[in-house]
């Protein structure tokens, strides 16, 4: 057997997916079923692809907590940051911001453009006067300090085996 006859899917937009032979398991029936449907599903919206699959056009974040402080790192390449908006409120952090398309007229672009808005739930911990963020080639670095005295309340629970 061809291991491409194994893959439930096809990249090709023109062709339909391969169809198997159901070797008599509900759960393998249910499982390419599904894959058609998703395969079908997003077959008119032309979503770009990610690593890991549909790509929604958000920036990829790291998040660290270092008990003093927490560290937001935004990917945003291609930008600047008077194309960024950044928020804090009730201890949400807002990231918005838009990347514009660099030509105009038809074109085929691999590349994701528009606007995208991302929050992030930080809670009460943090002391919105206390928050710094710095832009550099293409990565948004955001500090926000916790409140002194929510650095005092974490106390480590010891584990027993």
């Amino acid at each position: 057997m061809d291991v491409k006859s194994l893959v439930p899917w096809t990249r090709s937009k023109s062709a339909p997916a391969p169809r198997f032979d159901d070797d008599g398991s509900p759960f393998l029936t249910l499982h390419r079923e599904m894959n058609r449907l998703f395969d079908d599903f997003f077959h008119g919206f032309d979503v770009p692809m990610g690593r890991f699959g549909w790509s929604s056009g958000l920036p990829e974040l790291d998040v660290a907590d270092t008990g003093k402080e927490i560290k937001v790192t935004a990917e945003l390449p291609g930008m600047e940051e008077k194309d960024v908006e950044l928020t804090l409120h009730d201890g949400v952090l807002t990231l918005k911001g838009e990347k514009k398309s660099e030509s105009d007229g038809p074109q085929y672009s691999e590349r994701w453009h528009g606007q995208f808005q991302r929050s992030l739930q930080l809670g009460p911990d943090v002391d919105p006067e206390k928050v710094s963020a710095t832009f550099k080639n293409g990565l948004l670095s955001i500090l926000i300090e916790k409140k002194p005295e929510a650095q005092k309340a974490a106390k480590r629970i010891p584990i027993n085996g």
